[in-house]
């Protein structure tokens, strides 16, 4: 296989004898922390229908407001294109971007439940903000506090579900992530359809909401026992040992915990994990996870498309509710994705699902511009069968993408960092992905304007190279513990000669106290 691959268990050094079963305890731990995944869905949801409410526009974008209105041929692509708007939307990725870096001293230092605590304080600030503007630049102190919830959240809730999952159905319970993050997008546009109709203060109840769901996740946090990996980092060895105990529902967990323990010694020796992260031996980590799949999970063109969808379709001449309603369709198809990807991911593994759907993506983006090219634009009116077939091409990329990039984008960094740069790691993949958000969204309706479908196969042509990329350089890790990763780019065909025949690091530490 071209990916190259995992040679075997006998490659492994303890894996075999880990031992573990599912538990009411372990499953109420991961749905609570996977709850966090839920501020960037309600949010991704949210602001998009919000943006297209007339009376949000007309009390914050009256320019805006009089385009939309206006019946002119250049307004088909460009109504909403206007700087401020999108820097409404993209503020909190910008703010996300700079957090995520207090995030990761905090998730090294205090733990991962401590980032979620923070994440979700932060998030209903910005919540009860947004709630209560009167101008513009409330809105925007608002969504800046809501982008430091996401940034904390994003950085230490795939760590957690990744940390305390069992290697064998880690895919499955470090992808409740995004089923949350989609099942928030899908309550964001039913509340949005409701709230379109409450005038003139909608919008309010809407943004309002947000702290629904940062409620759940700082109340559920409490209750939270910290990871089994952070509580060994920190030195709190007896601790560590009871909760991996209690998750793993047995007391033979010995072999994981000397792992965990070796694993934390090699961390410990690390006083710059930033710094560690450009060493050679992690060139692997951090181009595929740091850099290349977090940016390229953006330019698949998808949040795009969640961002503005009720916008895309009413551009597209369904009209403010159709709009909605349009919308609500493509938030059930990404929980559809979801739950296709949690289904399988551990049985068809992740190379499988990025490279089939992507080949799908790709398709569905050149019928969009293909459709549009011919159908849309110059002040035609859109016909509602060639409306409709828009529409179902776009559900099907959006379950494409829903079991692909989507929930992989945020598995695949969170499990093959070594420990002593897994938060350095995660804090650059929530960096890197939430950068590209924020460019994305303040360059997407601009580009829409003016590149018009062009936009489209720009995405089409991107989705062709991220899936070459993975195709070649990522290799498989389904079933591998996480605290084992690292053996996979020594047997791979490409990443073997940037890292060298790296050593194990136990038997590194092993021959350092024999000497």
């Amino acid at each position: 296989m071209a990916g190259g691959g995992f040679s075997g268990a006998g490659s492994l050094k303890r894996a075999h004898l880990y031992e573990y079963k599912t538990t009411p305890y372990f499953i109420v731990a991961c749905i609570v922390a996977a709850s966090g995944g839920s501020l960037f869905g309600y949010d991704l949801g949210v602001s998009g229908g919000v943006t297209s409410m007339d009376d949000f526009l007309k009390r914050f974008f009256p320019k805006v407001y009089q385009r939309k209105q206006a019946h002119l041929k250049e307004t088909d692509y460009c109504k909403y294109d206007d700087q401020i708007l999108t820097l409404f939307t993209s503020s909190l990725y910008f703010a996300g971007l700079i957090s995520t870096f207090g995030a990761s001293y905090v998730t090294r230092n205090k733990g991962r439940k401590a980032s979620i605590l923070v994440g979700a304080v932060s998030f209903f600030l910005g919540a009860i903000m947004n709630a209560f503007a009167v101008n513009i630049w409330m809105l925007i102190i608002g969504r800046i506090l809501l982008g430091v919830g996401i940034g904390f959240g994003n950085q230490a809730v795939p760590l957690y579900l990744s940390e305390i999952s069992p290697a064998k159905i880690r895919g499955t319970v470090n992808q409740l992530f995004q089923l949350t993050t989609c099942l928030g997008i899908l309550v964001a546009y039913l509340i949005n359809y409701f709230t379109d109709k409450l005038h003139p203060w909608g919008w309010r109840l809407s943004l309002g909401l947000a702290t629904v769901p940062a409620g759940v996740m700082f109340f559920g946090g409490l209750c939270l026992p910290e990871t089994p990996n952070s509580l060994v980092e920190q030195g709190k060895l007896e601790q560590g040992k009871k909760v991996l105990e209690k998750i793993r529902g047995t007391p033979n967990i010995d072999a994981e915990f000397a792992d965990l323990v070796d694993a934390s010694n090699a961390a410990r020796a690390v006083k710059h994990p930033f710094r560690n992260l450009l060493q050679r031996k992690n060139r692997p980590q951090l181009v595929i996870g740091a850099l290349a799949i977090p940016a390229f999970q953006q330019l698949t063109g998808m949040n795009s498309i969640l961002f503005y969808a009720p916008v895309i379709f009413q551009s597209l001449g369904f009209g403010s509710s159709a709009a909605l309603y349009s919308s609500i369709i493509t938030g059930v198809a990404l929980v559809v994705g979801a739950l296709i990807s949690m289904a399988f991911v551990d049985k068809c593994g992740r190379r499988a699902f990025f490279i089939e759907a992507g080949i799908e993506m790709i398709c569905y983006m050149i019928i969009v511009a293909v459709v549009l090219a011919l159908e849309f634009g110059q002040g035609k009116v859109l016909p509602k069968a060639i409306g409709s077939i828009l529409v179902v091409v776009i559900c099907l990329f959006v379950v494409a993408y829903g079991r692909s990039w989507g929930p992989l984008g945020w598995l695949v960094p969170s499990e093959i960092f070594p420990l002593e740069t897994r938060s350095a790691g995660q804090s650059m993949v929530v960096c890197v992905n939430l950068l590209f958000t924020a460019l994305i969204a303040q360059c997407f309706l601009a580009s829409l304007c003016h590149l018009r479908y062009g936009i489209f196969l720009l995405f089409a042509a991107l989705v062709v190279l991220m899936t070459c990329f993975i195709y070649f350089l990522l290799p498989e890790t389904k079933q591998v513990p996480i605290e084992e990763v690292y053996l996979l780019w020594q047997n791979h065909w490409y990443w073997k000669k940037i890292i060298g025949e790296a050593e194990d690091p136990r038997e590194l530490k092993e021959r350092k106290l024999e000497g």
